[in-house]
């Protein structure tokens, strides 16, 4: 087992790491949410992290972990969105240079974070195979380090900061629910929850559309999606080798849930707690609302990754 993720030892270093760099996001309640699932519900804000979104947590790892020759080279990854912003912003602050390759249908509003934040963007075909591509011909030309947006464990154990993050302030949680993409932030969330956690487990919400996590944990094997057309537009990538090992030992369950569902869960968070929140972000409390009868009189935290939103298209 201990072969398969990393020790306590390493996710303690990765904490004391990343938390010099980052927000300790606040963690707020809401009754009218408890009243609705039946359970006391703790949400973990990191839409008020660094540029947004967790992902700052697992970049600023990554990068910290590179020798001092690595950093002089710069990184390099391929994202449509959040880890391109948060690679730029944590390179940044390290003075490291960042080359993102972002497929050329990426939100506007991300593209122009991205160069915000000083990010050296390369477009490319909206395929992965064109992006991943694009980030060897930078690797080779420029002898940028690649560092995945989930399938690394250094980025795996930063994302993995939230969660202990909350489960020190409550320690008595009977779950940690988080939406599941590419699966970094769930195979660091269930590690904080193994090592930290007592009687505690990790749940994922996943749209339908986009459900290969589901399918993956029921076959064995990292599944695809044919198509993912689903507004939580930050959950279509797929699981990968490093990230899968763990989310198969450590995570209890995967929840799937409809589009309306997600937008219900979406409108909620706006109205009822006044927080700007992705869709991607409300796919877990769509998970809690759809199971409710399973999670009734539990402590339930529920992480909610980021509020990187385009105003100008939301779903309701």
């Amino acid at each position: 087992m201990d072969m398969i993720f990393p020790s306590e030892t390493k996710l303690l270093e990765t904490i004391s790491r990343v938390t010099p760099h980052v927000h300790q996001t606040p963690v707020i309640t809401s009754s009218f949410i408890n009243k609705l699932t039946g359970a006391e519900v703790v949400f973990k804000c990191e839409n008020f992290q660094k540029m947004g979104a967790f992902k700052m947590r697992g970049a600023i790892n990554a990068i910290l972990q590179l020798s001092e020759a690595q950093k002089k080279a710069g990184v390099v990854t391929h994202s449509s969105g959040n880890f391109a912003q948060a690679l730029s912003l944590a390179a940044k602050n390290l003075g490291v240079k960042a080359y993102i390759v972002m497929p050329s249908n990426a939100p506007t509003v991300k593209k122009e974070a991205v160069k915000g934040y000083g990010g050296i963007i390369t477009e490319s075909e909206p395929t992965l195979q064109a992006r991943e591509a694009a980030a060897s011909k930078i690797e080779r030309e420029k002898g940028a380090t690649f560092l995945h947006p989930s399938n690394n464990l250094d980025v795996i154990l930063g994302q993995g900061t939230a969660a202990s993050e909350l489960l020190k302030k409550h320690s008595d949680l009977n779950a940690i629910f988080t939406p599941v993409g590419g699966g970094g932030l769930i195979a660091g969330t269930a590690l904080s929850v193994h090592y930290f956690g007592k009687n505690c487990r990790t749940i994922g919400g996943e749209p339908m559309a986009a459900d290969d996590a589901f399918r993956s944990l029921q076959s064995g094997k990292i599944e695809t999606n044919t198509t993912a057309n689903t507004i939580a537009d930050g959950l279509k990538t797929n699981l990968g080798d490093v990230n899968f090992p763990i989310i198969q030992q450590l995570v209890s369950d995967i929840i799937r849930v409809e589009e309306t569902e997600i937008k219900a869960a979406m409108q909620l968070l706006w109205e009822r707690l006044k927080l700007v929140t992705e869709a991607s972000s409300a796919v877990p409390l769509a998970a809690l609302i759809r199971d409710r009868h399973r999670f009734k009189g539990e402590k339930v935290g529920i992480v909610l990754s980021g509020g990187n939103v385009d105003l100008l298209n939301l779903p309701f």
